[in-house]
């Protein structure tokens, strides 16, 4: 059946579209899972949409997606292990194991457009789909692209960039197209502001700094910011409010700091929109989701990256920031509260500084990125319609 053309009717007499089948792949971390489940949701809202998810029995989807309003696949999927490569001795046999899985899971699903969200779960799903010549994209939020993007960039038919930096690292296909659409996060609502100030109960000019080491927290910049605070607190007394997300594993090590307003110590922020709503400055590690926010809400920020990133390649996400203008980007090896405090003055109390990385975030910021992949992902559909007769 020849597909109807721009001008036609959008399908042909007779016919009607049955839901449009999206399997998503993704997870391990929750940077490759949320922008999953913010995707997959997205679809849905569409109402022709139906939208299922896999990912891996060891990764965080496996106690998360069990909570969440999606049907789900958990497959035996494993890394690539760069640091104990002995444990890749097992792939042989389990990429057989894992071949077999995928083929079930495509018979039983039968989707007809799959997307990857990053992490080793994408890799083989996305592989098997398109050699069924099925509708496939990925989506790659990192200045530097993973394994996985990298491997398949030249089968698949989109490639969603977070960042334009990632795309000189690919070698896609004749056919495939590479877009920068940003990561898909929920947009910015600065109307929330009046309501954020008094949930804080922040009143008067004082400048107001966000820490988030993300959702499990940052031991090492908790501990950074705790000696700042010992060091420098009666200096900023009145001229600085600190909202402090320390992660719940060690929020109990750093509760004693809480001294409302000045000093705010949370165990996990939500939701943290209202934080980013107040904030002058942002203080995180270098995870794309991350970034992402702090553009679209046009912040200044500090990234600290974790050095153990795979591939360091949070301290590439940083550095892109740093060399755009939008961030200042700290190494973790040999900071001290200190340095520390000379990088928090520079961002906060040089009105030009501060203007300057507000400016250079907001440039780079995609508020409208999950609007444009759901676009895409339709024109996808729409490019290799299905039609029922039933």
């Amino acid at each position: 059946m020849t597909p109807p053309g721009p001008n036609a009717a959008p399908f042909p007499p007779g016919s009607r579209r049955r839901p449009v089948k999206l399997l998503i792949a993704g997870g391990g971390t929750g940077g490759h899972l949320m922008p999953a489940l913010a995707i997959g949701s997205a679809m849905r809202t569409k109402g022709d949409w139906e939208v299922a998810l896999v990912g891996a029995e060891r990764g965080l989807e496996a106690t998360l997606l069990p909570t969440k309003d999606f049907p789900y696949t958990l497959l035996p999927f494993e890394p690539i292990y760069r640091r104990q490569w002995w444990k890749n001795l097992r792939w042989p046999a389990l990429a057989w194991h894992l071949v077999r899985e995928v083929t079930q899971l495509l018979d039983r699903v039968r989707p007809d457009i799959v997307l990857g969200t990053g992490g080793y779960v994408a890799g083989p799903v996305i592989w098997a789909a398109a050699r069924r010549r099925l509708p496939t994209a990925i989506l790659e939020q990192d200045a530097y692209p993973g394994l996985v993007t990298r491997w398949l960039a030249g089968r698949v038919d989109e490639v969603f960039l977070g960042v334009g930096e990632a795309e000189e690292f690919l070698r896609p296909g004749e056919t495939t197209s590479v877009v920068v659409t940003g990561s898909p996060i929920a947009p910015p609502t600065p109307e929330r502001r009046p309501a954020a100030r008094r949930r804080f109960g922040l009143a008067g000019s004082a400048l107001v700094i966000l820490v988030t080491g993300g959702s499990q927290g940052s031991v090492a910049i908790n501990e950074l910011v705790a000696g700042w605070l010992e060091r420098d607190g009666e200096r900023l007394a009145g001229r600085l409010t600190l909202i402090w997300a320390t992660g719940r594993g060690s929020y109990s090590r750093f509760a004693r700091w809480h001294r409302p307003p000045a000093v705010q110590v949370f165990d996990f922020l939500d939701p943290i929109a209202d934080a980013y709503a107040v904030a002058d400055v942002v203080v995180a590690r270098a995870g794309m989701m991350t970034i992402a926010e702090i553009c679209a809400w046009g912040l200044a920020s500090i990234l600290i990256p974790l050095p153990s990133a795979a591939a360091d390649h949070q301290t590439k996400n940083a550095r892109a920031l740093a060399e755009a203008g939008a961030a200042i980007h700290l190494v973790q090896a040999g900071l001290t509260p200190a340095t520390f405090g000379d990088a928090v003055d520079a961002a906060l109390f040089d009105p030009a500084r501060l203007a300057a990385l507000r400016v250079a975030a907001r440039d780079r910021g995609r508020p409208d990125a999950l609007a444009t992949i759901a676009a895409r992902l339709e024109g996808l559909t729409r490019a290799r319609p299905t039609f029922s007769n039933s």
